[in-house]
């Protein structure tokens, strides 16, 4: 496994086009929500831009922290499971 690649939300802010474009790099996109994490197949099509920014944005309309681009798969806030799942 490659190591992380750390994005600083709260240092570089990413504003919509750019958050959606860099968890387009990705093929799968794990979003923290509450106690959930949704999980998006980004190979299947039906996964708009709009559905992805409304889960990867904070209120302030920047990509919200702690952001992970891990292989293939974009990790967006913080959800135990998923993090064990990614990390072994």
């Amino acid at each position: 496994m490659s190591q992380p690649e750390f994005i600083l939300a709260n240092k570089q802010k990413f504003y919509q086009d750019e958050a959606v474009a860099l968890a387009r790099t990705c093929s799968r996109v794990i979003v923290a929500k509450g106690k959930k994490a949704l999980v998006f197949e980004l190979s299947d099509a039906s996964v708009s831009d709009e559905t992805l920014a409304s889960v990867i944005l904070g209120r302030s309309g920047t990509l919200r922290a702690p952001a992970l681009r891990v292989n293939d798969t974009f990790i967006v806030g913080f959800h135990a499971e998923s993090y064990e799942e990614v990390f072994g």
